[in-house]
């Protein structure tokens, strides 16, 4: 039986983020692609209380078919790795979209300085549109079509409902102190991921510690991408893409 390709979005999206790309995709795989909300995202529906990778993860895996391949963009990559380490049933293959098993800056790991992820907490509390607007523009730098892509983005998210407040809450949460480095090194499946060289999220230099972590990671740098290739860079994208399906 032909396994799915799983598409799951990041951080104050929905799947509504994937709609430029799905068809392109589906073209690409021969079997079904499908796009998730993560819970407490767009349309997921239940949102675990108090909100936490392992209960959201395990929300998520039973939703899915046996042996899928996870595309995991962002936090949607944190989600990924957790449901192969913890169902493996589940997962065939993880492909990571400009996502790292740790997303926060330490003394020996590149990554999101705490105070960047306080700030988000703090605006999201006060100003949640602007907030996630602020994080729109962050995916589209080094687009020539920022602008038309922000807002063709703004429009497939908005056929979805607005994310529950203590998603995006416990989102950073997961963001700002879930450390999967550990798991990363000893995936049970294949690890393979995509990056944009001017990524602001994932530094650069955090791609070469993966890569010590786990010798069997393959990747792929896209140059003059950033934080979201599959939306500024979708040719190049979709290249590296079809090689690791």
């Amino acid at each position: 039986m032909q396994s799915e390709l799983v598409l799951l979005h990041g951080w104050g999206m929905n799947q509504g983020v994937w709609q430029l790309v799905q068809p392109e995709l589906e073209f690409l795989y021969s079997g079904v692609v499908r796009s998730i909300d993560l819970p407490g995202f767009g349309n997921s529906g239940s949102c675990p209380t108090p909100y936490n990778l392992h209960d959201a993860a395990k929300h998520l895996s039973e939703q899915l078919k046996t042996g899928s391949i996870l595309m995991g963009w962002s936090l949607g990559g944190l989600f990924a790795l957790y449901i192969a380490k913890h169902w493996p049933e589940k997962v065939s293959k993880v492909i990571l979209v400009a996502s790292t098993p740790f997303f926060a800056e330490q003394h020996d790991w590149p990554g999101i300085k705490a105070t960047v992820l306080e700030q988000f907490k703090e605006q999201l509390i006060n100003h949640r549109e602007k907030t996630i607007e602020r994080f729109l523009a962050i995916q589209a730098m080094g687009s020539e079509t920022a602008r038309d892509d922000i807002k063709q983005l703004k429009q497939l998210l908005n056929q979805y409902k607005p994310p529950n407040t203590q998603a995006l809450s416990g989102g950073l949460d997961i963001l700002q102190t879930d450390d999967l480095r550990n798991l990363f090194a000893h995936c049970p499946v294949p690890i393979k991921a995509i990056f944009g060289r001017l990524d602001a999220l994932v530094p650069y230099k955090a791609i070469g510690k993966m890569a010590a972590l786990n010798t069997e990671f393959e990747y792929a740098v896209l140059d003059k991408a950033s934080h979201a290739p599959f939306i500024s860079h979708k040719k190049e994208f979709l290249s590296a893409v079809k090689s690791m399906l």
